[in-house]
């Protein structure tokens, strides 16, 4: 039987601190797995529900983005995965009755943690204006007013619609169709968040904002190098691509602040052996502070120059442009910068250098500790310069590997989801369907949130997520939000944008990935696309959790009826009855997706084209992969201050808590906590176990205190510290964003410490 949600918030003024461990898996995520898993569905729905994940034959885990092999193991699922499927697969209702007992003003006050355990939403429920509580409506009636406010507008650029990674391919396609049906690019997303760098980088590069690796090519490699990740909490089951590599002897580069288990050892659950002993995984640990991986990349490029060799020059000749410019500045990098940068020891970088001369099958790994850096997009150019010097691309068991954090934010994006679109894509989707997209750029998610907070935007429509909770400066963002008109979220589950609303607000309740999906045509499937572009089918298996849900589909189908009426030549019920006839239409706008349904049908699904990769042909404006030049770049650290990164703890999914405990990284029963070197603390006035307010020092400044943090002493990168968000996104400053790709620079917030009472 299933666990009754939490009666009250979990007391967390007094986590409890051991020390990190330096092994993930094994039998403790096994048990883990199972007690969340039970806890939430119960025995029976559990072993129904965990085997269907990630089957050829059954549903795409609505978690992280890592693709599968050909061969699928029984239980095709990770700890975090298994309990992203448990909190959707949940026994638990939140019905009208929750609503009644439970008015916004109380919910607000409740954590993302409580909010998130009550359950599955069952009923479309709206928030009248002036009320304090939310009343069950009808479909009808909230389709009624989502058409008549957009239809008020003075713009159709007064609408924001954001889309959350777990979209499917189907639903996210007529979400873009509908909004440029209407008149804008509004088309914000989670990807301007957190990969928006990468795709900046690389398709300036290589001319796809896409990794250019596949399994097999992990698998083959001499050298893998896993730069700004924690694969073993954010993408489990990464460890064992990881593993199979080194048992075919290639070695692997960590380079992070902070000591991460997963990289660590790896205790595979699928084996024996695996479990009993593991597998070592990371050869060199370069312990680097935050913001320097550019420099260091730019060293070891100058590093690759000057050795008789190092650079593949047949290569260089035939497929790049810019090599000179390029070298010019690489043989500019200085060791003592560099040093100084990275806060690594001259014989780290120099044994890291032998390693990459010692491997012609080179690939590198990245997240959000590239991404979100005011100087990210070009680290991630640096890094293909390193990749481009030895021919690393476009050769097998080599390549850039950017890895997605949700299920499908890389699919929404190859769907139309941007801001910024294509004009041959406008083109074809003009084409097809006879209506005329606008050509004017968009707002990403820092743009929508300004243009909320200026009154330039009224209409705020959330595809999935939890926006207010992922986005940058807290107070700013939910101030914003509630200057909307109307703010309408498609749910699965509450959360906390559920809460701070606009003048009116709308709960629509939709089906999950493990819901069975029947249309008017009978039983339906979506598809996802993966980070290595795999597309695949999902297909759930479950009864909905309650007859009055809608299909993410669907809901855009009669959202677009609603909006723009008799007008629409658009057969947005016909995309409702039978989503094959989506894809007919994606196969002749998206190119890669021709005979779309046909080829999605055959088991395990289809990969995308990808020109570098398969032939070493090079999309970008000169037609070759591009070296580029740019200056070296990192945080500069006032004294008595530290760099703050905000990250995930292994008890949670994005925004989504699990639970209250970070068992690698030693942390229980407690999220507010930030982790400093026992040095820099101790300098500071910090004891371990002490409580500080974290007050973040931007240009323009405002004050923005997270306050009441347990000082942790923790080995992490000098005059370094981490800290959980969504808890520490109070600290992050609306205009602090990268250059080119806007993302919010999460990964590099200077913060001073301040005594706390707390505690």
């Amino acid at each position: 039987m299933a666990a009754k949600p939490p009666a009250g918030d979990p007391v967390q003024d007094a986590p409890q601190v051991a020390s990190p461990q330096h092994a993930a898996a094994g039998l403790p995520a096994v048990a883990h797995t199972l007690r969340a898993a039970h806890q939430q569905m119960g025995t029976l729905r559990t072993a129904r529900t965990l085997l269907k994940v990630n089957q050829k034959d059954g549903f795409d885990c609505p978690g992280c983005a890592w693709p599968e092999e050909d061969r699928r193991h029984r239980a095709e699922f990770c700890e975090n995965g298994a309990k992203a499927v448990a909190e959707e697969a949940t026994l638990r209702r939140v019905t009208p009755a929750f609503f009644a007992a439970h008015p916004v003003s109380e919910l607000a006050g409740r954590s993302g943690y409580w909010l998130g355990q009550q359950g599955r939403i069952t009923e479309p429920m709206y928030l009248a204006e002036g009320s304090d509580t939310y009343e069950p409506v009808t479909w009808e009636r909230a389709f009624e007013l989502i058409g008549g406010e957009l239809k008020a507008l003075s713009s159709p650029d007064e609408a924001v619609f954001y889309t959350s990674g777990r979209t499917s391919n189907e639903a996210a396609f007529l979400l873009q169709l509908f909004a440029r049906e209407f008149g804008t690019n509004n088309l914000p997303d989670c990807s301007n968040m957190c990969h928006e760098s990468s795709g900046s980088a690389l398709t300036e590069t290589i001319g796809i904002g896409k990794g250019s690796v596949s399994l097999e090519d992990l698998h083959r490699a001499d050298l893998i190098v896993v730069a700004g990740q924690n694969p073993g909490t954010n993408h489990p089951r990464m460890l064992s691509a990881l593993e199979k590599a080194k048992r075919a002897g290639a070695r692997i580069i960590s380079v992070n602040p902070l000591p991460e288990a997963g990289l660590e050892k790896f205790k595979n659950p699928q084996t024996p052996q695996g479990m009993l002993r593991g597998t070592a995984l990371t050869d060199l640990f370069l312990q680097i502070r935050l913001g320097g991986d550019q420099a260091l990349f730019r060293l070891l490029n100058k590093l690759i120059l000057e050795t008789e060799g190092g650079v593949d020059e047949l290569f260089v000749r035939e497929h790049t442009h810019g090599y000179e410019e390029f070298a010019a500045a690489a043989k500019a990098a200085d060791w003592d910068e560099t040093l100084a940068a990275t806060g690594l020891a001259r014989t780290d970088i120099e044994r890291a250098l032998r390693m990459v001369l010692e491997s012609r099958r080179v690939v590198v790994c990245w997240a959000m500790g590239l991404t979100q850096h005011k100087h990210s997009v070009p680290t991630i150019r640096e890094v293909v310069n390193f990749l481009l010097l030895r021919g690393n691309i476009g050769r097998t068991g080599a390549g850039v590997c950017p890895v997605r954090g949700h299920s499908n934010v890389q699919g929404d994006r190859t769907m139309g989801i941007f801001e910024r679109p294509a004009p041959a894509f406008l083109d074809a989707l003009d084409k097809e369907f006879g209506i005329t997209s606008p050509r004017h750029h968009g707002y990403d998610v820092v743009r929508a949130i300004q243009a909320l907070r200026d009154g330039d935007a009224k209409v705020f429509f959330a595809m999935g997520g939890n926006f207010v909770a992922a986005t940058p400066d807290t107070h700013v963002t939910e101030a914003a939000v509630r200057r909307a008109r109307l703010t309408v979220h498609v749910s699965t589950k509450l959360n906390r944008s559920h809460v701070v609303t606009g003048t009116r607000a709308l709960i629509l309740p939709t089906l999950g990935r493990t819901d069975k999906d029947v249309q008017k045509s009978g039983k339906q499937f979506v598809t996802v696309e993966d980070s290595m572009s795999m597309v695949h089918a999902s297909r759930g298996n479950l009864p909905p959790a309650s007859p009055h849900l809608l299909s993410e589909p669907a809901i855009v189908a009669r959202m677009a009826r609603a909006a723009l009426g008799e007008d629409s030549a658009t057969p947005w019920e016909e995309f409702e009855r039978d989503y094959a006839t989506i894809r007919d239409r994606i196969s002749r706008v998206v190119p890669g997706f021709e005979d779309f349904n046909a080829r999605v049908a055959r088991p395990g699904g289809f990969t995308l084209p990808h020109g570098p990769r398969d032939e070493r042909r090079f999309p970008t404006a000169t037609g070759k992969a591009n070296f580029t030049a740019a200056p070296v770049e990192y945080p500069e650290l006032p004294a008595g201050r530290l760099l703050l990164q905000t990250l995930r703890s292994h008890d949670q999914y994005n925004t989504t808590i699990y639970g209250l405990d970070d068992r690698y990284r030693g942390i229980k029963d407690g999220r507010r906590v930030v982790l400093v070197h026992p040095e820099d603390a101790r300098a500071l006035g910090f004891a371990d176990g002490s409580y500080a307010d974290l007050v973040s020092e931007w240009k323009d400044g405002v004050e923005r205190r997270a306050p009441g943090f347990r000082v942790v002493h923790y080995p992490t990168a000098r005059g370094c510290a981490a800290a959980y968000y969504p808890e520490t996104n109070v600290l992050v400053p609306l205009d602090a964003t990268a250059d080119t790709s806007n993302t919010p620079a999460s990964k590099s917030v200077v913060v001073r410490l301040e005594q706390s009472p707390t505690g």
